[in-house]
């Protein structure tokens, strides 16, 4: 899935106020977060991942592992945050 730099800005925005829902610890990306990350995408959206205090260049792999397993588009990474965009079957975020 491909964001135009609108669409990213918007989703952004609306990311800016979320609190993670699915939290990465130090064993790693497992088929439990995953799983979680599922369900989360299914019902919001847009979500939050928080990671635990890795490198950037391994949150940025984490961040790709997980989309590329989910289906999902990467929106942002702040620090140890990421934030992922997937719409549902019925779309409630509208994008530009």
């Amino acid at each position: 899935m491909h964001l135009s730099g609108k669409q990213l800005n918007h989703l952004r925005s609306l990311a800016h106020h979320l609190n993670p829902v699915v939290f990465v610890g130090a064993a790693g990306l497992s088929e439990p977060v995953l799983a979680e990350a599922e369900t989360a995408l299914a019902h919001h959206e847009l979500i939050k991942i928080k990671t635990s205090g890795a490198d950037k260049a391994a949150r940025k792999s984490l961040m790709q592992e997980i989309c590329e397993k989910t289906g999902a588009a990467p929106v942002q990474q702040i620090g140890n945050r990421l934030v992922l965009y997937r719409p549902a079957e019925k779309p409630r975020i509208t994008l530009p």
